[in-house]
């Protein structure tokens, strides 16, 4: 049995998550044959399968540059991924949206995605990963503003 610790670490064990999730994802997508995405390029695609249709947005959500943003998009854009259009809210904005011919790229993830869900239900338990996904799906509320900070 590990410790208790003396103050709570849930952002570095949530990025540890993240990071061993998406390993995995690459790791199986390798296996089946798919060019894998870069974490980069992975956390954009979670990012759009999210919803978030904006560069700015994106790119803001990934910490790069807007710069860096258009030429990820323009990358796959060209590979046929991603498909980039006016959008019709802001035409001086672009909506960036997954492209047709990248449904069974998506569709060989969403199964990965599956597998490594039943196999995280294995390993930890259904009762505890069905408690990590309520806790982590629920809306936190609005950034907190916890000033003042006691930092000593």
């Amino acid at each position: 049995m590990k410790p208790a610790r003396s103050h709570p670490m849930t952002m570095i064990h949530l990025l540890r998550a993240v990071y061993w999730y998406d390993e995995a994802l690459q790791s199986n997508l390798r296996r089946h044959g798919w060019p894998t995405p870069t974490r980069t390029q992975s956390m954009l695609f979670a990012n759009i399968a999210m919803g978030e249709t904006r560069p700015a947005r994106l790119a803001a959500n990934l910490g790069i540059t807007r710069q860096s943003m258009s030429q990820l998009i323009a990358t796959m854009v060209e590979r046929n991924i991603l498909v980039a259009e006016p959008d019709p809210r802001d035409r001086r904005a672009q909506k960036i949206t997954f492209h047709p011919d990248s449904a069974p790229l998506r569709h060989a993830a969403e199964t990965v995605m599956k597998g490594l869900h039943h196999h995280l239900g294995t390993r930890l338990g259904n009762n505890r990963l069905r408690a990590l996904d309520d806790a982590i799906s629920m809306d936190w509320g609005p950034i907190p503003d916890l000033r003042p900070l006691d930092v000593k």
